[in-house]
C-alpha cells in the first residue's frame, strides 16, 4: 500500500477485478470500502476473460464462506484465473483443491513435515540467514530490495526442507513469480503456463529420483508415503511439491517487500520496531495484514445458498477478497493506519478454515526474521526510487523495489 495516486471508481458496475491492470491503476483501498459499505455481496459482470461471479468484501462473510466445505468446493479452482475457465488441472490432485476424505488424509500427510514442533530447528535458520543477507547488503548503499534480498530467503529455507539443489533455486523463483502474476501487461498468460509446466516437469524428475534414493525431506516424504497401504499418485506428489514452493516462497517475499515500504513510509512505526516499543511478533501480524500477498481466494457452489439478500446459485463462483476482508473496518479499528502494536489482529493473510495454509508457521517466520534482522542492522530506510507492482489481481506484491539502507553503527562489525 504505497502513497501513489490512483483513480477512483464512480460506479462499481465498471470495475473488471479479472483485469491486473485494475490493481495498478484503481485506489483499491477507496474501492474495498465502497464495496463493503454499498454491495458486500456483489454480482461481478462477465468479461472476457469468464463469466460473472460473486465477490465477498467483509471478513465476516469472507470468514463464513472460507469455514463453509460443506456447500462450497475448492476442487474447481481457487483463484479467479482457473475458477472462470471451469477447471484446474490440479484438482483432486493438489491439496490446495482438493475437498473431503482424500484432502484431510493428504493435509495430516504433509502436517508431519510443516508442524510448528518439527520446523522450530528451521527457524534459527532463517534468522542467521537472514541477518547475513541484511548485513551483506548494508556495503551496496543502493540495492532492489526484492532482487537482492526478499528473493532469497524463502526459496532456500523451502529448499533446504526440499532438499532443492542450489543451483536451481533462481530459476524456481523466476518460474514461481511468473507463474502467478506477471511483471508487466507485455508478458503473455502463455509464459504463465510454460513456467507452471517447467515447475511440474522439474518435480516429476526430482520426485522420481527421490523415489529411487530416498532422504530426509519433504519430496521424498510424499514420494515413499502411503495413505491405506497405497502410494500417492505420480500427480498428487508432483502437483503439492508444486503447491509447497509456490505457497512456501511467494507470500513471505511480497510481505517483506510490502513491509519494507511500510516502514520507510511510516517512520513512527520503524521507530517503534527500531526501540522495541512494538515486538516483532506483534509486527509481523501487522505486515502480513497490511500487505495481505494473497489478494483472493475462490469457490464455487454446490448448492443454492443464500447470502444476505442474494442467492448464490450451485455452480456459481464465489471470490474471497482478503485484501478487503483485513481492512474491514467492523473488525480492525482505524484498520488504514499501519500499526505495529495492533492487537487483536485476526487477519486473513492466510485464508481460513479447512484450507487454512499449510506454510502459514514458516511464512510469519520469514517475516518475523527479516524485521528482527532490519531492527537490528538498520538504522535508516530510505525508499529510491517507485516500486514496481507485479501485474496480477492475485499476488499483491512488487518485481522491484530499489532502496537504501544504513548501518546501524551499533552493530557494525558484529558477527551475523
Amino acid at each position: 500500500m504505497t502513497t501513489q495516486p490512483r483513480q477512483t471508481v464512480d460506479d462499481l458496475t465498471t470495475v473488471d477485478l479479472t483485469d491486473p491492470q485494475t490493481f495498478l491503476d484503481v485506489d483499491m483501498p477507496a474501492l474495498w470500502r465502497r464495496f463493503r459499505t454499498e454491495q458486500p455481496v456483489f454480482r461481478h459482470r462477465p468479461t472476457g476473460r469468464g463469466p460473472g461471479f460473486w465477490v465477498i468484501s467483509t471478513y465476516d462473510d469472507v470468514v463464513t464462506l472460507y469455514r463453509d466445505n460443506k456447500r462450497f468446493t475448492s476442487e474447481r479452482g481457487n483463484v479467479l484465473a482457473t475458477l472462470l475457465q471451469g477447471e484446474d488441472s490440479a484438482s483432486r490432485k493438489m491439496l490446495a483443491v482438493t475437498d473431503g476424505t482424500r484432502h484431510r488424509e493428504i493435509r495430516n500427510l504433509m502436517l508431519k513435515s510443516f508442524s510448528p514442533r518439527v520446523l522450530e530447528p528451521v527457524v534459527e535458520g532463517v534468522h542467521r540467514r537472514t541477518r547475513a543477507l541484511v548485513a551483506e547488503t548494508l556495503d551496496r548503499g543502493r540495492l532492489d530490495f526484492v532482487t537482492d534480498v526478499a528473493d532469497h530467503i524463502p526459496i532456500n529455507t523451502i529448499g533446504d526442507l526440499m532438499d532443492i539443489p542450489l543451483e536451481d533455486r533462481e530459476q524456481l523463483v523466476a518460474w514461481n513469480t511468473m507463474t502467478l502474476s506477471r511483471h508487466s501487461a507485455d508478458d503473455s498468460e502463455m509464459e504463465e503456463l510454460l513456467a507452471r509446466n517447467e515447475i511440474l516437469l522439474y518435480f516429476s524428475d526430482l520426485a522420481a529420483c527421490r523415489r529411487r534414493h530416498p532422504g530426509d525431506d519433504v519430496i521424498s516424504a510424499l514420494a515413499t508415503a502411503t495413505v491405506d497401504g497405497e502410494p500417492l499418485s505420480e500427480d498428487e506428489i508432483v502437483f503439492n511439491c508444486y503447491s509447497l514452493i509456490l505457497g512456501g516462497d511467494e507470500s513471505s517475499r511480497m510481505s517483506s517487500a510490502g513491509g519494507l515500504i511500510a516502514l520507510a513510509e511510516h517512520p513512527e512505526q520503524w521507530k517503534a520496531l527500531k526501540t522495541g516499543t512494538v515486538d516483532v511478533d506483534s509486527a509481523t501480524e501487522e505486515v502480513l495484514r497490511w500487505t495481505t500477498p494473497a489478494m483472493h481466494f475462490g469457490r464455487r457452489a454446490l448448492v443454492d445458498v443464500p447470502l444476505r439478500e442474494h442467492t448464490i446459485k450451485a455452480g456459481d463462483v464465489v471470490s474471497l477478497w482478503n485484501s478487503s476482508a483485513n481492512f474491514d473496518e467492523t473488525v480492525f479499528t482505524d484498520p488504514d493506519v499501519f500499526d505495529l502494536a495492533r492487537t487483536p489482529n485476526k487477519h486473513v493473510a492466510f485464508g481460513h478454515g479447512p484450507h487454512f495454509c499449510l506454510g502459514a508457521f514458516l511464512g510469519r517466520v520469514h517475516v518475523n526474521a527479516m524485521l528482527d534482522a532490519l531492527r537490528a542492522q538498520v538504522a535508516d530506510i530510505r525508499l529510491e526510487g517507485p516500486p514496481q507492482r507485479l501485474y496480477s489481481n492475485f499476488v499483491n506484491g512488487y518485481s522491484g523495489l530499489p532502496v537504501s539502507l544504513t548501518a546501524e553503527r551499533a552493530v557494525e562489525g558484529s558477527a551475523v
